[in-house]
């Protein structure tokens, strides 16, 4: 009897590296287990497609656009970076890059207008992976002048019969993108994966903010990760508070409040400052938040 033909799966992965971008992933990223558990089933996937079609069992290219949908700051864009990646070292996508717009890149003003500009993005994304931030915005239905369907239309046609050169992901709100499919049913059907983006907790935020200063090349002293904590815990509770960005926001006015500590000292003599003192942010940089005086209120600035 002729044995029966095998391949490798584990070559196939050892081969592609796709789990080196999966541990970078559990690094760059805090929590989000969900998520990171949904991504690593869509590389496991992936690898036995390939591994399927080494065999001769796979006639077509799987359907792999997606929807990310949460909160502003929730991981999307790296995440759609670490997949695009995936992709491409799976043999999936040519590049592997990814190209970010907006419905303002797909969408014109005027007649004629909107086939070109989203002609060019898709052009420019062809062999990795287009990500449209804000998604629902390209359908709106109360302007009936509006240009964003016939984009929906192009977008729609290319996912169909490019599928194997070029991976789409919508991201948004998920009440806005529910909204969006049930609207666009030919577009909720080109999308094979869904992943909800889940807000980040207290503590994981606090972790993200030591990650952040860490790699700006600062740390907390005791004092001023106690006052960070507080902080992210007022901020929490406030209205227009986008996860990790606020975080990062935050990060960068403390940066600007320890200079100007630093610089206050600078007179006519001279002023010594050792590295330390450069890179440490105190509480008093933290505790100077608007957060602190007025809890009730969200931080603009």
């Amino acid at each position: 009897m002729e044995a029966a033909k095998t391949v490798d799966l584990q070559a196939i992965v050892r081969d592609s590296n796709v789990t080196e971008v999966l541990d970078q992933l559990d690094r760059e990223l805090v929590g989000l287990a969900p998520v990171k558990r949904r991504i690593r089933e869509i590389a496991a996937y992936l690898a036995v497609t390939r591994a399927r079609k080494q065999l001769g069992l796979e006639a077509t290219p799987p359907s792999l656009h997606m929807c990310f949908t949460g909160n502003p700051g929730t991981g999307k864009t790296t995440v759609a970076l670490r997949m695009a990646e995936i992709l491409h070292r799976l043999g999936y996508v040519r590049k592997g890059h990814v190209v970010s717009v907006t419905r303002d890149d797909l969408v014109g003003q005027y007649i004629g207008h909107t086939a070109p500009k989203t002609k060019e993005v898709l052009k420019k994304a062809m062999g990795g992976v287009l990500f449209i931030d804000e998604a629902y915005y390209l359908y709106r239905p109360e302007n009936e002048r509006d240009y964003g369907q016939e984009s929906i239309e192009i977008l729609l046609q290319i996912m169909e019969n490019n599928r194997d050169d070029l991976v789409v992901i919508l991201a948004g709100y998920k009440n806005r993108m529910d909204t969006f499919f049930s609207s666009n049913p030919g577009m909720s059907s080109r999308i094979a994966h869904h992943i909800d983006f889940p807000d980040y907790s207290q503590p994981e935020l606090l972790s993200i903010a030591g990650k952040m200063v860490g790699a700006m090349n600062y740390r907390f002293d005791a004092e001023a990760e106690t006052a960070m904590g507080d902080y992210i815990g007022r901020r929490l509770t406030q209205p227009n508070f986008a996860n990790a960005r606020s975080v990062r926001n935050a990060l960068d006015r403390a940066r600007l409040r320890q200079a100007n500590r630093l610089f206050a000292g600078v007179g006519e003599g001279a002023l010594n400052v050792t590295a330390e003192d450069l890179s440490t942010l105190s509480a008093s940089d933290i505790l100077a938040s608007r957060v602190f005086d007025a809890p009730d209120s969200a931080e603009k600035t």
